[in-house]
């Protein structure tokens, strides 16, 4: 029996195939994009793991999702990418899990999905609008979308 699995107003073979179809439409070398209110659904729900790629940084600044898993796709202020990442992702998460990364502005987690998906993880999605969204006219974060503008489960040290 293939039961849906309820997720609020959306199922989960929804949103997951929504996220495909974002991808396909895209041309994404990866498996599928998703808005942040989807990806907190599955996460929710124990239907995927959220893995903030963003860095040590970031995290410590502007806050960070108290549920997501840290695996930084690049370390430091420069940005230096970081040689373990899939080998962190891999041990930290496996390769048969839904993986959902999270980033500042879902560009860079959208790097890290590609490589993954290129390293053999098959349910890697990027969170597009990432944690801080982007920039306005302004030049500046939280404003026009992401994560915490979602309102979103979100702390800071």
């Amino acid at each position: 029996m293939n039961a849906q699995i309820n997720v609020g107003s959306a199922s989960f073979e929804n949103i997951l195939s929504e996220a495909q179809q974002y991808a396909t439409e895209h041309e994404l070398d990866f498996t599928g994009s998703l808005k942040p209110t989807d990806a907190w659904l599955l996460v929710e729900k124990g239907h995927a793991i959220l893995v903030d790629v963003r860095t040590n940084e970031e995290r410590k600044f502007v806050g960070y999702v108290p549920e997501s898993i840290h695996i930084a796709w690049a370390t430091g202020t420069a940005f230096n990418r970081n040689p373990r990442f899939l080998k962190e992702l891999d041990s930290k998460v496996g390769k048969d899990k839904i993986i959902l990364l999270l980033c500042r502005s879902g560009k860079r987690s959208a790097l890290a999905a590609t490589a993954a998906f290129s390293a053999g993880f098959a349910q890697v999605y990027n969170v597009l609008e990432g944690f801080e969204g982007d920039l306005n006219t302004h030049k500046q974060r939280n404003s026009t979308n992401g994560w915490r503008l979602h309102q979103l489960p979100w702390l800071q040290d």
